[in-house]
């Protein structure tokens, strides 16, 4: 249980972290404001998902 709980904050910082570089891209003006509205859907759903499943986890 403990090293699943390790993946999932791995899989979290991960898309934390791929958050942070959407939003320089976003900043740098190297994407356009739909690509960014994707991909922030798209780490949102992710996010969710891992906190899903920390939960989940962390109940049994």
């Amino acid at each position: 249980m403990k090293e699943d709980l390790l993946e999932l904050s791995d899989l979290l910082n991960a898309v934390e972290k791929k958050r942070d570089q959407l939003n320089r891209l976003a900043l740098c003006n190297e994407l356009t404001s739909e690509e960014v509205v994707t991909s922030s859907r798209e780490l949102d759903i992710l996010l969710n998902e891992v906190y899903s499943l920390s939960k989940h986890k962390g109940t049994k």
